[in-house]
């Protein structure tokens, strides 16, 4: 029995595979003055950037005669390894650095802080709008828990009610209207900076801040 013919199954390269072979065997055949430790160093390092070039993240180039272009002659990439020092545009393709993930301000800043002086101090030239100003910065920090919120919101809100209150009464009911007008602001005055200090011991013991 004649034995048939075996056939070859092997695929032919890619002229892209043949561009790099042949690339690097100029390269290999260049460098055979070099000492076997850097002339491995040469052939890995150029192997790895044509590698990581045609398959890169950042700056992709499928097309390898580019890629060949940008390593330029093999005679100076030897040239420069022989000079001492690996040519700088062999340095691999990298992806660009993963932007870092945006961090929540810490409260404890100059926010809270007017917040707090705006409640407290602001209470006695603008006894009204001052005092809500601040409670308003307050709701939107998350500095505070909502309870802590609003235990200062009844303490602002409430003597504000009972100053404007107690103004009204003495306008209407009182002969000398100065008297009710005083303890009005006192009483504004007071239920703003109690408001105030109930928020204080979260502004100093730096409350962590949930994401």
């Amino acid at each position: 029995m004649t034995p048939a013919p075996s056939s070859d199954t092997t695929a032919p390269l890619a002229h892209s595979d043949v561009i790099v072979l042949d690339y690097l065997a100029a390269l290999w055949a260049e460098s055979e003055d070099l000492s076997p430790e850097l002339r491995d160093e040469l052939m890995t390092t150029v192997a790895e950037y044509i590698a990581l070039r045609r398959t890169s993240v950042a700056d992709p180039l499928a097309d390898p005669e580019q890629i060949v272009g940008r390593l330029g002659p093999p005679e100076a990439l030897v040239a420069s390894v022989r000079r001492g020092r690996m040519p700088t545009h062999l340095r691999l393709p990298v992806a660009p650095p993963p932007r870092p993930a945006a961090r929540t301000r810490e409260s404890s800043g100059s926010g809270d802080s007017t917040a707090i002086a705006l409640i407290m101090a602001g209470a006695f030239v603008l006894p009204v709008l001052s005092p809500l100003a601040g409670m308003m910065m307050v709701s939107s920090s998350p500095r505070w828990t909502v309870a802590q919120k609003g235990a200062a919101w009844v303490l602002v809100a409430g003597s504000t009610v009972c100053a404007l209150m107690l103004a009204l009464i003495s306008a209407v009911f009182m002969y000398d209207g100065g008297a009710g007008l005083v303890f009005a602001y006192l009483a504004m005055v007071a239920g703003a900076f109690v408001a105030g200090i109930t928020l204080l011991p979260g502004l100093i013991g730096r409350r962590p801040i949930t994401r």
